[in-house]
């Protein structure tokens, strides 16, 4: 039944037992937060790396002689 399942959602079976033993105990609040949570720190390390290449411009700017 598991491979048929895999087969119909186009997955692995190893993908579906990880998800299975990483989300398997959940009640669907737990899920939604995690999945907002997840979302809120790909943007904040997206905003962290751009933060982090616009100080460095800065620095390289502030390390000319003018």
């Amino acid at each position: 039944m598991t491979a048929e399942i895999c087969r119909k959602y186009g997955i692995s079976g190893n993908t579906f037992y990880r998800w299975r033993s990483k989300y398997g105990g959940m009640e669907l609040s737990e899920l939604k937060r995690m999945k907002s949570l997840e979302e809120e720190n790909g943007k904040l390390k997206k905003l962290y790396a751009e933060l982090a290449l616009e100080n460095e411009a800065i620095k390289m700017l502030l390390e000319k002689k003018w």
